[in-house]
């Protein structure tokens, strides 16, 4: 989710100068940020069109230290997808422990780098933005429906 369908840094106006100094070096624990982020450009259109296509989840990491964040990732998806991500979202330290044809991250961390299916490093040389991902998820949409 972070980074991927949303831009954490998006929330960082919105966020009280005490709270920046309190947080510095971890902002993800900062209460309520996770609400206050902004989608990335082309990401729910991109969300809504894989969900076309296959059978599609949100896979996140919550940082632990901010219980908020379970809540404010679940409201964001409900917010900005609505019914398409009905009961898609999977919060997890685990990614690994999922399974699936493709994982979109912008990290290799929390088990993306052992996920059995293909990753797409969202944000890499080779995946810039969701123009890149989506055209190369659309040649595999296709492959899937001549194979079938």
């Amino acid at each position: 989710m972070d980074n991927v369908l949303v831009d954490f840094r998006s929330a960082f106006p919105y966020v009280p100068e005490h709270d920046k100094l309190t947080y510095k070096d971890r902002m993800d624990e900062v209460p309520g940020i996770f609400a206050k982020m902004q989608p990335i450009a082309g990401a729910i259109e991109s969300y809504n069109e894989l969900a076309g296509m296959f059978d599609t989840y949100v896979l996140s990491k919550s940082p632990w230290e901010n219980p908020s964040a379970w809540t404010d990732k679940l409201l964001w998806i409900k917010e900005h997808l609505g019914s398409v991500a009905y009961k898609r979202l999977i919060l997890t330290h685990h990614k690994n422990l999922n399974s699936g044809d493709f994982l979109i991250d912008d990290q290799t961390k929390n088990g993306a780098d052992r996920f059995a299916g293909k990753l797409i490093l969202f944000g890499s040389e080779r995946f810039p933005d969701w123009t890149s991902v989506m055209t190369y998820l659309r040649d595999h949409a296709r492959e899937i429906r001549k194979s079938t």
